[in-house]
């Protein structure tokens, strides 16, 4: 699957952000979930988490989702 990329633009408040999700495996055999985040446009922070099998990184990301989704943010 390929990452989830989401959009949150607000010309009124000059806001304009992206949040990208994405799951993948490491080297030591673990799922990351790799959340990147910042102005459309500009590079962003990068935060990985490790989890032990791959429903579980699934599960966050979906979480995350929702998270961002009720905030504003729209999937792209």
């Amino acid at each position: 699957m390929d990452a989830i990329l989401l959009h949150r633009i607000d010309a009124a408040k000059n806001m304009r952000r992206y949040y990208r999700l994405d799951v993948a495996p490491d080297l030591f055999g673990r799922w990351c979930l790799a959340v990147e985040w910042g102005r459309i446009g500009r590079c962003g922070r990068l935060r990985l988490t490790a989890y032990e099998s791959a429903a579980e990184a699934w599960e966050a990301l979906a979480r995350q989702r929702c998270v961002k989704e009720q905030r504003g943010y729209v999937a792209i």
